[in-house]
């Protein structure tokens, strides 16, 4: 929680945190609500502006805390109302959220719905091969308040209030796991963002050992497993996690998971082509689905450049979700989100470190 300036960012405290802080200052216990309702209410910028409060104590919340925010670089929209948005943090780097105003999986799902997809790290450790978040390579996880502060800045720009919240932009979540489970508590607080439990979805690439600390929380989010590959030899070749957890390995953790919290998951499953797209692959898929009670989500591979990978055929999509279905497994099929706007996870952050790279200026937004 500590910034690189040496205090702890308030927005990364919980509030009874902050009442034990207050209470160190001598301060009333009612003055953390306070505190949140300006932080996540009014959503001021500086501690100076909680004008409830004695200017004294916002003299010594000043010397014990930081406030900060992460600044918007750019913008880019969609042809299907999809915004991606490149953030700088306070060390330069950068990341990205993505904010799609309809279902985030199905067809046919409510066309008004706001799911916001926020990034966990500065880029990826885990190095999937189709995906652009690790090309770079990973640098630091995000710390509490920069993850929080993805679904405020983007509500201030866009005016929308937003209902769900997906952890799949850049990085592995659960390798970030306690930033990220506190993260969660502030979004999910009645006197935080109050974003229901059930609409915040947390996705791994399969890290078993977290899989199963997360069943032990007390929460009841949703959880999404990237698979990808239905077999060792297909994940092997494009998910180098797969060396440290295999299939077989995962799915136990996820037998765990569903047992100990009694909660569905998904396998969220990107199709390649001529990669994970086969008959054979769709069949495996099926029984590990059934075995752990899974519904499927199938993500047509979004093209990344300098990459080799291509999506399959409408009709090859078609083919492997008919499967699925004609084994009985609830599945659907992505509906396109951000592809003209390279929605992608890490996409426009590597292509405005190319940009910086080459001398060309920012575009702000």
């Amino acid at each position: 929680m500590v910034t690189n300036a040496g205090k702890t960012d308030i927005k990364s405290l919980l509030v009874s945190e902050l009442q034990e802080h207050l209470r160190e200052l001598r301060e009333p216990s009612y003055r953390a609500r306070q505190i949140t309702d300006w932080l996540y209410k009014t959503r001021v910028n500086t501690i100076d502006e909680m004008t409830d409060l004695p200017r004294s104590l916002r003299t010594r919340l000043m010397d014990r805390f930081s406030l900060g925010n992460i600044d918007l670089v750019r913008v880019l929209g969609a042809r299907d109302t999809t915004r991606k948005f490149l953030f700088r943090l306070a060390d330069g780097n950068l990341i990205e959220s993505v904010l799609i105003r309809a279902s985030p999986a199905l067809y046919g799902g409510r066309s008004d719905r706001r799911t916001i997809c926020i990034s966990t790290q500065v880029g990826c450790a885990y190095g999937c091969k189709f995906c652009a978040s690790g090309l770079e390579g990973f640098t630091r996880n995000l710390r509490a308040n920069e993850i929080v502060d993805q679904i405020i800045a983007i509500e201030q720009e866009s005016g929308e209030k937003i209902e769900n919240v997906v952890f799949m932009g850049m990085g592995e979540p659960l390798a970030n796991f306690e930033n990220v489970l506190r993260a969660i508590r502030i979004i999910n607080a009645p006197w935080g963002l109050a974003i229901g439990a059930r609409r915040i979805t947390i996705s791994t690439s399969g890290l078993a050992p977290q899989i199963r600390r997360l069943a032990e929380e007390p929460l009841q989010i949703r959880l999404a497993v990237s698979l990808h590959g239905a077999t060792d030899e297909v994940r092997n070749r494009i998910m180098p996690v797969n060396r440290r957890y295999n299939v077989e390995t995962l799915l136990l953790a996820c037998d765990h998971y569903v047992a100990h919290t009694k909660r569905r998951l998904t396998f969220e499953y990107i199709l390649i082509a001529d990669v994970n797209d086969t008959n054979q692959q769709a069949r495996r898929l099926s029984r590990h689905a059934r075995r752990v009670a899974a519904k499927v989500n199938l993500i047509p591979y979004n093209n990344v450049s300098g990459l080799p990978w291509t999506r399959p055929s409408e009709s090859r999509q078609a083919k492997f979700l008919s499967i699925l279905r004609d084994e009985g497994i609830p599945a659907t099929l992505r509906r396109e989100k951000g592809r003209d706007i390279d929605a992608a996870c890490g996409q426009l952050r590597l292509q405005m470190k190319r940009e910086f790279s080459s001398g060309a200026l920012p575009v702000t937004p």
